[in-house]
């Protein structure tokens, strides 16, 4: 009876399973990536990630255990020397399963089933990505452009300012012309003034040598003919 056991048997009795789970995990582990079906993937995943577990701590006795499971020196050998170094920070999580479709013939669903750490092009693509991501609140991406929006206002607003400036000296400039052309016509109209109150009280004194000879003229007729 088959009481409890919910895992998929796969068509397959307990020794076949077995030897079937232990050929996969080895492949996988040597050539980093396999191609099967999804069934088999998803119980291969069970079956190599608790050994992967293991060979992070390096030991006889844990050697000695995976050894039990894949019967395959090269696949340990690799195992402990070459995947546990690259798993050694993940916590879990060391295979990745990408469905390719139907197979032809049977139309059973196949796939790739690889190990995370090995795939260069997804992992520069996710650093990439990391680098580009920010995490921020809900409506973080419009305050900060209204931040930047702001900042740029005085840049903006510079030249304007130095240009009323500029208006605002021009104006000054206009207004003190006109005081100081009036302000110079008074001067020239109070010399002028000036000029003629002179001129005015030096003419008398100009006059008075014109009236003497008249004066004496006769006098001195009337001493000829005296």
């Amino acid at each position: 009876m088959r009481h409890g056991k919910k895992f998929n048997h796969l068509g397959r009795t307990a020794s076949h399973r077995a030897a079937l789970l232990s050929n996969m995990a080895s492949s996988l582990i040597l050539h980093k990536r396999i191609e099967t079906t999804v069934a088999k993937a998803k119980e291969l995943r069970k079956y190599v990630e608790p050994l992967i577990t293991k060979s992070k701590d390096d030991s006889t006795n844990n050697r000695r255990v995976v050894f039990a499971y894949l019967q395959n020196k090269e696949s340990v050998k690799e195992l402990f020397g070459i995947v546990s170094e690259k798993v050694a920070n993940r916590p879990g999580g060391y295979t990745r399963i990408i469905k390719l479709g139907n197979r032809l013939g049977d139309n059973a669903e196949i796939c790739f089933i690889e190990l995370v750490d090995f795939n260069e092009t997804m992992l520069a693509a996710s650093a990439e990505k990391a680098g580009k991501t920010r995490r921020s609140r809900r409506g973080g991406a419009k305050k900060e452009e209204g931040t930047e929006a702001i900042a740029a206002a005085p840049v903006a607003e510079a030249p304007s300012a130095e240009v009323v400036e500029d208006a605002v000296v021009v104006e000054e400039v206009a207004e003190e012309a006109p005081v100081a052309e009036v302000v110079a016509e008074t001067e020239v109209a109070a010399e002028e003034v000036a000029v003629e109150e002179v001129v005015a009280e030096e003419a008398p004194a100009a006059e008075e040598p014109t009236d003497a000879p008249a004066t004496e003229e006769p006098t001195e007729e009337k001493g000829e003919d005296a």
